[in-house]
């Protein structure tokens, strides 16, 4: 398994944090320290769920961006056809969405999708034999 080096770091804090929380409980006086195991038991399952459960609400959260921006597009570009993507990796924003159009074949429109009412083209990528500075579906609101 190969994990990305953001996660390496969280599963680093969140391991030195959980064992001082341990660590705590077991120094403090013997009428307490049932509360102090008790509660880092809680916070332990707590941050395993949140680790469970966070790709997950990510992944529902992008499904539903994607759809938002697929909408958005098909109102701002109505007799076109494209192919939405996402730069795979921990460093880059999920809810920034690399739309190619179908007759503009290497040109990548990056698309921020904060909600339906706040979609934003955020920039673009071009293919490296290109002369041209600008493609055909470049906004100004960025």
């Amino acid at each position: 398994m190969d994990l990305h080096p953001i996660t390496v770091i969280e599963i680093m804090f969140t391991v030195t944090l959980i064992c001082t929380l341990f660590i705590i409980a077991f120094f403090i006086p013997k009428t307490k320290r049932k509360t102090g195991l008790y509660t880092a038991s809680i916070m332990t399952t707590l941050v395993l769920l949140l680790f469970i459960i966070h790709p997950f609400w990510i992944n529902y959260h992008v499904s539903v961006k994607k759809e938002q921006l697929t909408l958005y597009l098909e109102k701002q570009f109505p007799n076109e056809k494209w192919q939405i993507t996402q730069n795979i990796g921990r460093q880059y924003n999920p809810y920034i969405f690399l739309v190619e159009f179908h007759n503009e074949k290497g040109w990548k429109y990056h698309y921020f999708v904060k909600n339906a009412d706040h979609i934003k083209q955020h920039g673009l990528s071009m293919p490296d034999d290109s002369k041209k500075i600008e493609g055909k579906h470049k906004r100004n609101d960025w």
